[in-house]
């Protein structure tokens, strides 16, 4: 048999695979997954849940992928990397995973570790350098290049990427604390504070908890909410 196959439709799976794409034999999909067109996940990646891969992504060897993962178009994810839960890739993002690559050099057994951790977002045309972590509901913004670890919450911008402040869950600039240091993201109500170590936490519901039901739903654009 090939090492390669294209999801047969015949064959019931709780996962869709697009017939332009393919998934090597040995690789874990999850319920609900879509698979897009021109798209390639190799053998041993493992992927959860009810995520979303656009078209012409890339998917390597050993990768991990948590549950409701979107990546957009023209995404590589390459051997090396962890993706937690609710991540967001933009399009044409990039990923490495060995900071000195050399075509002369075999460093197959030397990838360096990226962790993208839960609800982080990673704008369009955006760098990760391989060997950091990116906090949990961080955002990087679109063509920055990050070259070392990110706070929760964190808002990073430019080239190299620097912290420029501080986002909500909802993905909204947190400005203009209380006498008490708190912050309110303007579309879910959410208060917000840096707590003794410098790291910024949620007040009202735990990072590890899923949205209300409530607030999964936009209702209005980014714009709507900066007047």
């Amino acid at each position: 048999m090939s090492p390669y196959f294209i999801k047969d439709k015949t064959v019931p799976t709780s996962y869709f695979v697009h017939e332009s794409s393919y998934v090597d034999e040995g690789a874990i999909i999850g319920q609900g997954t879509k698979i897009w067109h021109f798209s390639h996940v190799m053998s041993k990646a493992v992927i959860g849940e009810y995520c979303n891969f656009g078209q012409n992504v890339n998917i390597d060897r050993t990768v991990v992928i948590g549950n409701r993962v979107k990546v957009q178009n023209n995404v590589s994810i390459y051997s090396g990397t962890t993706i937690e839960d609710d991540v967001f890739l933009g399009p044409s993002s990039v990923l490495t995973n060995i900071s000195n690559p050399r075509s002369q050099i075999n460093r197959h057994a030397l990838f360096e570790k990226t962790v993208i951790r839960r609800g982080a977002s990673i704008g369009a045309n955006a760098t990760i350098v391989c060997g950091v972590t990116i906090g949990q509901y961080a955002l990087i913004a679109a063509g920055a290049v990050v070259t070392c670890d990110v706070p929760d919450y964190a808002l990073v911008m430019g080239v190299p990427g620097r912290e420029a402040g501080w986002v909500s869950r909802h993905g909204h600039r947190l400005s203009n604390p209380d006498d008490n240091g708190v912050m309110i993201c303007p579309e879910s109500g959410y208060r917000y504070r840096l707590d003794a170590d410098n790291c910024m936490k949620c007040l009202d519901l735990d990072e590890n908890m899923p949205l209300p039901e409530a607030l999964r739903h936009g209702t209005h654009e980014y714009q709507y909410f900066k007047k």
